[in-house]
């Protein structure tokens, strides 16, 4: 199968115009829910895998493409990037890491049996994070929850940045 080119990819068109043009507050709240993660008491690896991995889980190409990339201008290794997928068992992720990759799974994923994330997996993750922390996590993991309808329904175009991503 062959990858499609920079020129096909040109040909891409989102689903939805660029919500900004009906809804401009939406960039106010993005811009807030960024500031909100990025207060330093997580590492932005350790956003950008949750959030690839939320990307994964819920197959949006445009959220795997967006966090692969900013991982790698970050100077990610690739192992760690493509290890995301199969976390559990590579060996490129601290257990703090992997605790967070743990809790967005739970969360976007469903238990028949029971709930998500259940009293040992948060005793898990504050063995790793203070209350700050925990409260960053969950922001990060509802950041990326806020975007993934956007993803799946409007499909804006991977690769581009925010506001060059949808047909105008």
């Amino acid at each position: 199968m062959a990858t499609p080119t920079t020129t096909e990819q040109d040909d891409l068109r989102s689903r939805l115009p660029d919500p900004a043009q009906f809804f401009p507050e939406v960039g106010t709240i993005a811009g807030a829910m960024l500031k909100a993660t990025l207060n330093g008491s997580i590492p932005q690896a350790t956003v950008n895998l949750v959030q690839l991995r939320a990307g994964q889980i819920v197959g949006s190409t445009y959220h795997a493409v967006r966090q692969t990339g900013l991982l790698r201008r970050a100077g990610e290794a690739e192992e760690r990037i493509t290890a995301v997928a199969s976390w559990r068992d590579a060996p490129y992720f601290t257990d703090a890491e992997r605790v967070a990759l743990e809790l967005v799974e739970a969360v976007l994923t469903p238990n028949p049996s029971g709930e998500r994330v259940p009293d040992e997996l948060y005793a898990k993750a504050s063995t790793h994070y203070d209350d700050k922390a925990l409260w960053t996590l969950t922001l990060v993991i509802g950041q990326i929850c806020f975007f993934i309808p956007v993803a799946l329904i409007a499909k804006p175009i991977p690769g581009k940045p925010p506001g060059k991503n949808y047909r105008t």
